[in-house]
């Protein structure tokens, strides 16, 4: 299952609506936020799985934890969102407070709600994950160029599919995490595409809010 397949899929849906239905957050605003935060969370993984303690802790985690299972039982979700947050916690580190900030503030989900929906959201994102390393047989030192395919193969997907908000979105990101070379994911994401940095930015137009804004009606 490619990236953009999770998103726009079953999986994608299913989660939307159940983050819809405890936080009272619209399902497009919940589907934006998947299309921005699982490549984000991705390449921070990709960056960490460069020192090889943090791709062996990395591989036994999901080895332990993350058969992908949560993908077609979404039931989990909700008892899992405690292990979602420490999950965040270790991924972003000391810049957890500032992906959230920068989430809330383009996604329009309120500060004091971000978290709690990203913690619901992780555990899915490291079953995507654990589910591709087992289907490729990877092991710790070939995390890095898993994930890098990942994300590299959804931004081929993306650029090639008829346009639509979420494709947009996707592309957007993806397009703006590949090409950029700081080696910071929240620069070259959020800083780049989600309304920082103000060159691309006005090559892109309004950038994410223009396309924020289709998908959630305004256009």
């Amino acid at each position: 299952m490619s990236l953009i397949d999770l998103l726009t899929g079953n999986t994608g849906n299913q989660v939307a609506e159940k983050a819809e239905n405890k936080f009272g957050i619209s399902k497009n605003q919940i589907l934006a936020l998947l299309a921005v935060a699982t490549p984000l969370v991705i390449s921070y993984l990709r960056n960490k799985s460069q020192d090889n303690k943090e791709a062996e802790a990395l591989n036994n985690a999901l080895d332990k934890d993350h058969d992908g299972s949560i993908l077609d039982d979404t039931s989990q979700l909700e008892a899992r969102q405690s292990e979602g947050g420490s999950i965040l916690s270790h991924v972003f580190g000391s810049e957890k407070g500032n992906v959230e900030n920068q989430l809330s503030q383009n996604t329009g989900i309120s500060i004091n709600k971000i978290g709690p929906i990203l913690a619901m959201l992780a555990p899915v994102i490291m079953g995507y994950i654990g589910k591709e390393k087992q289907q490729n047989n990877v092991g710790a030192g070939g995390l890095g160029d898993l994930l890098g395919g990942i994300l590299g193969g959804a931004q081929t997907q993306a650029q090639q599919q008829p346009s639509s908000p979420l494709n947009d979105i996707l592309g957007s990101v993806l397009g703006g995490g590949q090409s950029q070379s700081s080696g910071n994911p929240l620069n070259d994401i959020l800083g780049s595409v989600l309304g920082g940095g103000g060159q691309q930015k006005q090559q892109q137009g309004g950038g994410l809010g223009d396309i924020l804004g289709g998908l959630f009606g305004g256009k």
